[in-house]
């Protein structure tokens, strides 16, 4: 566990553990890089060395003011793959996780890269406009706001039972799933918050796809709710050259959780 220092100061929290082949796993909103519990296992065991990190504004990394972007967010990420020399690694990006995989190449190329693993991811496009007209309406995301701003803690209770498919997949996650969730998420800076739902429902990744020089899988719930997997998963396999789509049927966002044997078998053919 260690803290690598962003190009800006902040203290961006890093936990580093095992031998073998690199793989750095990048968090969703509004979790921390605790929520890789099953993957982590997974991937150690497997015998891969597995980098978590929180990034900035949630978990144990500095809480800023400013600079929830994802091209602050992709400097986030080159400044933990530089500090930790990291060669041939393999990214692994849940939701929003997605994006700082997608800015990165497109900002720092794929020298230090060797494949690239797309889970639930919001790369792609989810705002509608007139390039995106299926998009999810802006309306969408600004009630997202109102709620956290009102009552942050309830909405982080409602949300994760819409994250994880609460009623509505054969298998629920637990009671202490929903409550773990709930402890990541209020480790989060408000702030990092409400200036993340802007930053992953406003940004257009689609022109960061020709990036994508390296083998990469994409994986996706067919009924995931969340980030619909028509306007991200779809769009990053036709989007990436070469890409291979894998898609969950009838699976909600959380993968991680509701199916981790099955992510986790995935995750392990590819990368290996």
């Amino acid at each position: 566990m260690a803290f690598v220092e962003a190009k800006d100061g902040v203290m961006l929290h890093v936990k580093d553990m095992g031998q073998g082949q690199p793989v750095v796993l990048i968090h969703g909103w509004p979790l921390t890089g605790d929520m890789f519990e099953y993957q982590t296992l997974a991937l150690l065991e497997a015998g891969f060395r597995v980098i978590t990190y929180d990034r900035r504004g949630f978990g144990q990394s500095g809480h800023p003011a400013t600079g929830y972007n994802y091209d602050m967010f992709a400097d986030d990420l080159a400044a933990i793959l530089e500090d930790l020399d990291l060669q041939s690694v393999s990214l692994v990006g849940f939701s929003m996780g997605g994006g700082e995989i997608a800015r990165y190449l497109a900002r720092h190329g794929a020298s230090r890269v060797s494949k690239a693993v797309l889970v639930a991811s919001v790369a792609g496009y989810l705002l509608q406009d007139e390039t995106n007209p299926d998009g999810v309406e802006p309306s969408v995301f600004e009630d997202m706001k109102a709620q956290i701003r009102k009552d942050r803690f309830a909405f982080l209770q409602s949300f994760a039972k819409q994250f994880y498919g609460v009623g509505l997949v054969t298998s629920p996650v637990s009671q202490g799933i929903l409550d773990w969730s709930f402890v990541h998420g209020i480790m989060a800076s408000p702030k990092a918050t409400i200036d993340c739902v802007d930053a992953f429902g406003t940004t257009d990744f689609r022109p960061d796809f020709a990036a994508f020089t390296i083998p990469t899988l994409v994986i996706h719930g067919t009924g995931d709710d969340i980030v619909p997997i028509a306007l991200t998963g779809h769009a990053a396999a036709k989007g990436i050259s070469g890409a291979q789509l894998i898609e969950y049927d009838g699976e909600p966002h959380g993968l991680f959780a509701t199916v981790p044997d099955r992510l986790n078998h995935d995750l392990i053919e590819f990368l290996r």
